[in-house]
């Protein structure tokens, strides 16, 4: 007997408990849901409301066919489903033969499972994305990848095969995906259902852009955000920014945008000044705004026990709570503080909780004219992440904890809007599938000032621009160490510097020695010596000349999901040899950037992709694509390449003069 039906456009399979509902959701592309209850229930995901038309369907007893654009999706008998290439045929993707393809267990409570979905592996399968991960690799595959949220690791479940297509993971699960080399599988701690997202296109540039139509367009990049953001632990006052500042204007230094770090605030849950400290917010944000400078300040999503306001909060269930025992609680410290401090988190998942954090950045910051919110720990960091004690106002932690950063973001994008905000960005430290549209930019967390991990930024930012997140940025020179008098440091913070102007945000962060443990060391362009400071002023200088080019960039993002800064293979998918290059990039369709990573490195090889030749920047000396150079790269230059047709319009903005003092 068949076991197939349809519903409008969608192929629906079921035996037993089980049912298998396959419907288009975008151009060439379909969602894919799975369970084992009466019927699908609504559950959070990243997916907006999407169709497409001109699907067809074959049922018959022995297979069943839906068709989609350049998408086939074959369902046998059994359950078993592959994914063809409508064109060619060609197989990109089909569960594992060989393995009981889904798997429910049920846990206590009734109404989720601990889910597991198996596809089969394939010999020289590449796979790209996934979020942000310091395993210093681009290509995935063979890697167990967590599904969780921690400081300097994003957990985005979208990936892109070199096979040609895309698939997004629609769950907010805690969980893991093994890319193996007998199988991929798939594993969601709790979820309701399974529910996953298929498309194909030109690869890899038109799965990018399905990917943005049913997950959220980034928006416009704001304009003074593609500047230089001038940023260190910590301002403790409104006078000694102002002094940074104005030591920008005399200098005569570009700044777009200066930053007030945390512990700005009287306690945590305040959401505003101290006045104490920043007595004027309103006169600084103006002085700052007629130097052509935006203001931007840390919120923490974070309210401590002791602050008047925490025993109401917990009276509305805006606090994330716990379903046995004490409190979820991240044991850090705060200003008034001498010792520790349990502070604990308000529950983002709670729309009403999302408007109580609003009003209050809006009474303590907007009003002031600070539109710029720098989101700090919102995977949430507990001390404890034991997640199937947590829960929030959308489920227990197992099932819904990934979506926690999103949902952050969405309520102060939201409330911005409401304000008639056009111009909305947001630095982040986590995020989730979708967070593209709320104006999130991701920054790489609290990372080591090291060359190691300077290299480790590299992969991971391509990566990023592979799961959808077209605004992406680290804490030029790291985070954590750098002391500002070691020659040692004074060569990374350069060569961190010239990584930074090609990425797509380009922001100065980090606690430096000497200094102290709340106020970190001097962190300014000129703190890192005489010969840093010449080419750095050079690279301050160079950003602001290609700022044209990377608003191009940003448009396109906008418009078509392709982020800035990519791997070489999204622009020169039919290179092979472009696949396996990790340590260079492309920024933008013109320029071909190949950092220094090693420290004491004045050379370096550099891959130059086929199908185009290259004018290499420094020399003027022309190459042609599909070969490996050696190129000179002393301290005052960076390895890149400019596309022959583009190098007349290109050149004379990119032309860096040796460092000077």
């Amino acid at each position: 007997m068949t076991r197939f039906t349809t519903d409008g456009d969608a192929l629906v399979w079921q035996r037993g408990h089980e049912t298998l509902r396959i419907e288009p959701w975008g151009a060439d592309s379909v969602r894919v849901r799975c369970t084992r209850e009466p019927g699908f229930v609504a559950f959070p995901g990243a997916l907006l409301p999407a169709r497409g038309a001109g699907s067809r369907l074959t049922v018959t007893e022995a297979e069943s066919v839906l068709v989609h654009g350049n998408l086939t999706v074959k369902v046998a008998n059994s359950g078993w489903t592959r994914f063809h290439r409508t064109d060619t045929g060609a197989v990109l993707l089909e569960e594992d033969p060989h393995a009981y393809v889904r798997d429910f267990h049920s846990l206590p409570g009734g109404g989720l499972y601990r889910l597991e979905q198996r596809f089969r592996a394939y010999a020289g399968e590449r796979l790209f994305g996934l979020g942000q991960h310091t395993d210093g690799l681009l290509d995935q595959k063979g890697c167990v990848i967590e599904l969780d949220q921690r400081n300097t690791q994003v957990a985005i479940p979208f990936l892109v095969s070199n096979r040609g297509y895309g698939l997004l993971w629609n769950l907010p699960a805690v969980g893991r995906v093994e890319l193996g080399a007998n199988r991929t599988r798939w594993v969601a701690d709790a979820a309701p259902q399974i529910d996953y997202w298929v498309t194909v296109g030109p690869a890899p540039a038109g799965i990018l852009a399905n990917y943005a139509a049913v997950t959220g367009h980034a928006p416009m990049l704001p304009e003074f955000a593609s500047g230089f953001w001038q940023c260190k632990l910590r301002y403790q006052t409104q006078e000694e920014l102002l002094g940074v500042a104005r030591e920008y204007k005399r200098r005569g230094l570009p700044l777009s945008v200066i930053v007030v770090d945390y512990f700005h605030w009287a306690m945590m849950g305040d959401w505003g000044f101290d006045p104490a400290c920043w007595p004027d917010p309103a006169a600084m944000v103006g002085e700052l705004r007629e130097q052509g400078v935006e203001l931007m300040v840390s919120v923490w999503p974070t309210v401590n026990p002791d602050h008047p306001d925490y025993g109401t909060l917990c009276e509305q269930g805006f606090i994330t709570r716990t379903e046995r025992g004490l409190p979820a609680e991240h044991c850090f410290t705060d200003t008034y503080a001498a010792g520790r401090a349990y502070i604990q988190y308000y529950d983002a998942t709670h729309p009403g909780a999302r408007e109580h954090l609003w009003r209050k950045l809006r009474e303590n910051y907007y009003r002031h004219g600070i539109r710029v919110f720098w989101l700090d720990a919102c995977e949430p960091e507990y001390t404890h992440k034991d997640h199937d004690n947590l829960r929030y106002h959308l489920g227990n932690g197992q099932a819904v904890g990934s979506i926690y950063p999103y949902c952050h973001q969405q309520g102060i994008s939201e409330g911005l809007a409401r304000e008639g905000e056009k111009d909305i960005i947001m630095l982040s430290r986590s995020a989730w599938a979708g967070s593209q549209r709320w104006g999130t930019a991701l920054w790489s967390g609290d990372i080591a000032s090291t060359f190691e991990s300077l290299r480790l930024q590299v992969r991971a930012g391509l990566n990023v621009a592979m799961s959808g997140i077209p605004w992406w940025t680290t804490d030029i020179g790291g985070f954590y160490g750098g002391d500002v008098n070691d020659p040692v440091f004074r060569e990374l913070i350069v060569r961190w510097f010239q990584y930074g102007v090609f990425c797509p945000l380009f922001r100065l962060h980090g606690v430096r020695s000497p200094g102290g443990a709340k106020s970190g060391g001097p962190n300014e362009v000129w703190s890192f010596g005489d010969e840093a400071y010449g080419v750095i002023k050079d690279l301050l200088e160079l950003r602001e000349r290609l700022r044209p080019y990377i608003m191009e960039q940003m448009r396109v993002a906008h418009e078509r999901g392709l982020p800035p800064m990519r791997p070489l293979f999204v622009d020169f998918a039919d290179d092979g040899a472009a696949w396996a290059v990790d340590d260079e990039f492309m920024f933008g369709p013109d320029l071909l950037v190949a950092p220094i990573l090693e420290q004491g490195s004045v050379r370096r090889e550099v891959y130059l992709p086929a199908g185009s030749r290259w004018v290499e920047v420094a020399t003027g000396a022309t190459h042609d694509g599909g070969q490996r150079c050696t190129v000179s790269a002393p301290l005052a230059s960076i390895p890149v390449f400019v596309r022959a047709a583009a190098a007349s319009r290109l050149l004379p903005f990119l032309a860096v003069k040796a460092g000077r003092p």
